[in-house]
């Protein structure tokens, strides 16, 4: 029987998925026809899954290109974000200035991604980032040296709170993490439920990296809410999502929270305590269209599990600089060029329809009304309607 396209995939990330890494690479990897791409994202902390995942997207789009962009071998250097903003400020410098990268990636936390905003700016290295949502990226700190391939807090927040407001329900309790992304997504879902006719019972800021919500959920639980309004990612996510079961929340309080909370590497850890939620999102495991079903189907082969939205997204930016670098055959010297090669690239993503808004470089996107719903292969998000296709107001 002759190989599947798919077997030569599984093969590939098998083989040749290593030598992504830095230390795989022999001397002549670091020859001056090499393309290298300084990736940071976090291998530890509170994100630590979310790194895993990205980067394995990112390494499943080099590999169906041959680990090559504009005729140029792709070299990736890896470097560790952590969860402290300093620690990716040292490491982008070091990749910037010592390893002479052509182009940084990554970067899940948005005060990572404006620790370094001036540096890339002003050394003029593009930088993709993959996950950080911070409006300011796209707004007061925008930078021409910098595309984002995720999404603003803004673009999932707003249009989920006009929905709670007119489909849902008119009163609401928050949560989000004391952090700038926490912040901003609560921010723009309450402007939007607020100005729909909803009203705000109360709100609470855990840090980032909470190890219990308990003392939060009691708060939750005497408020006595129709519906949370959400967002906590990673562990925080897993941990919040569990104690909110067992403190028998989730048969009275509806959940409407951002799609990173309930997206499927949480749910795979949680069981049946998100069944239900409604969540906005710009992807779902389960949305019908020939890009989406080929990517989870190559992503399963070669990983041998199914893939999250983070792993769409490290797709996606993995793309995004091949196209960009293939615009300008191989030749990043000519920064100007370089930029109009990024807000160019348009393509079916398994998200749908992706394209950069050449004003602000934030990728212009539909957004999707999800629901968890247990179907064979256990709880997965199924598209409930389109939000719109949303284009952050910058």
């Amino acid at each position: 029987m002759s190989p599947t396209r798919r077997d030569f995939i599984k093969a590939g990330i098998a083989a040749g998925g290593l030598s992504l890494l830095p230390q795989a690479f022999p001397a002549r990897a670091a020859a001056k026809d090499a393309l290298k791409i300084g990736v940071i994202l976090p291998s530890s902390g509170v994100y630590a899954e979310l790194g895993d995942q990205i980067g394995k997207g990112m390494r499943l789009y080099f590999d169906e290109v041959h680990n090559k962009a504009g005729g140029r071998e792709i070299v990736i250097i890896n470097e560790n974000e952590s969860s402290d903003p300093s620690v990716a400020v040292s490491k982008a410098t070091k990749l910037i200035q010592s390893d002479k990268v052509d182009l940084l990636a990554g970067i899940v936390a948005t005060p990572s991604a404006y620790a370094i905003r001036d540096l890339v700016t002003d050394a003029q290295v593009p930088l993709i980032i993959a996950n950080a949502g911070g409006n300011a990226l796209t707004r007061a700190r925008k930078s021409p040296y910098i595309f984002r391939t995720s999404f603003t807090a803004w673009q999932f927040a707003n249009p989920l709170g006009t929905w709670t407001a007119t489909k849902f329900s008119k009163q609401v309790f928050m949560i989000a993490a004391d952090y700038a992304y926490g912040r901003e997504s609560a921010a723009g879902f309450k402007d939007a439920f607020t100005a729909a006719g909803g009203k705000v019972i109360d709100e609470v800021y855990p840090p980032l990296g909470s190890p219990d919500f308990s003392s939060y959920i009691a708060k939750i639980a005497a408020a006595k809410p129709e519906v949370l309004f959400g967002f906590l990612a990673g562990s925080d996510g897993t941990i919040f999502l569990r104690q909110f079961q067992q403190f028998g929340l989730s048969r009275s309080i509806k959940l409407a929270v951002i799609g990173d909370m309930v997206e499927e590497n949480t749910l795979a850890a949680i069981g049946n305590a998100a069944e239900g939620a409604h969540s906005s999102l710009h992807w779902a495991l389960l949305m019908k269209n020939p890009e989406n079903e080929r990517f989870v189907q190559d992503y399963q082969t070669a990983f041998g599990v199914e893939p999250s939205v983070y792993s769409m997204r490290g797709f996606d930016t993995a793309r995004v600089i091949v196209e960009a670098v293939n615009k300008v055959d191989g030749d990043t010297s000519n920064k100007k060029k370089v930029i109009e090669a990024f807000e160019s690239v348009r393509f079916a993503s398994p998200r749908g329809p992706f394209e950069f808004d050449p004003v602000t470089h934030n990728v212009i996107q539909d957004v999707y009304l999800r629901e968890v719903v247990l179907t064979a292969t256990g709880d997965h998000n199924k598209v409930v309607s389109d939000l719109g296709r949303i284009r952050d107001p910058g």
